[in-house]
């Protein structure tokens, strides 16, 4: 370590290879949880699970969908920016996504969440701000900036439950701020629960 930074790794033993792979349609069933079809918008949406239960596989599915609209509900697709830190959304190549994440779109990849989070907002007039795995105070600060600037957000986060966030010291204080409208859940068998609606202030079944 250097400075706080890792500058080397020795004496390796094995080698782990993450391939972003995309599911096109995945996330048709999360549709109606997150699309506000009444103001052509979502609600401010996390997506829950532990590693390895697919969070960025369907949110890379949720970008495409709201970034190239649903002709069949009337919804209309809007701009999302995405904060794509390790470049495992998109899959980038010479400045190109390798993954499908519809028309109208603007990425900026190896960048830190919330560094990119307020270029977004200042220079790309996203509807919508899109983010892997938040975790830090700094992202939820920048958050909080982007949707306090009439900006909607989906994003995905570690945990099992309603509560784990609750519990979390940092993701918790973004549910204290009162603006996240819908939790998701992704189970152990894949399927996908809806955990909070701001509108009944309640975990749901």
């Amino acid at each position: 370590m250097k400075e706080g930074q890792v500058i080397n790794i020795s004496h390796i033993y094995s080698l782990n290879f993450r391939i972003a792979r995309q599911i096109i349609g995945c996330s048709d069933v999360i549709m109606p949880y997150i699309l506000n079809t009444v103001e052509n918008t979502i609600f401010n949406t996390i997506i829950l699970s532990p590693p390895g239960r697919g969070k960025t596989t369907l949110l890379r599915d949720s970008i495409r969908n709201i970034s190239n609209g649903i002709r069949k509900i009337g919804f209309k697709g809007i701009n999302v920016g995405v904060v794509d830190e390790r470049g495992e959304i998109a899959a980038m190549y010479k400045g190109i996504p390798q993954n499908d994440l519809g028309e109208r779109i603007d990425i900026l990849e190896n960048i830190s969440k919330d560094l990119g989070m307020k270029m977004l907002v200042r220079s790309m007039n996203p509807s919508v701000i899109a983010a892997d795995e938040i975790g830090t105070r700094e992202d939820i600060e920048a958050i909080n900036y982007a949707i306090t600037s009439g900006i909607k957000g989906i994003f995905t986060a570690h945990g099992d439950s309603l509560k784990d966030i609750t519990l979390n010291p940092i993701l918790s204080k973004l549910y204290d701020l009162g603006i996240i409208e819908r939790i998701l859940l992704i189970e152990k068998d894949r399927s996908i629960k809806l955990i909070y609606n701001s509108k009944t202030q309640v975990a749901e079944s």
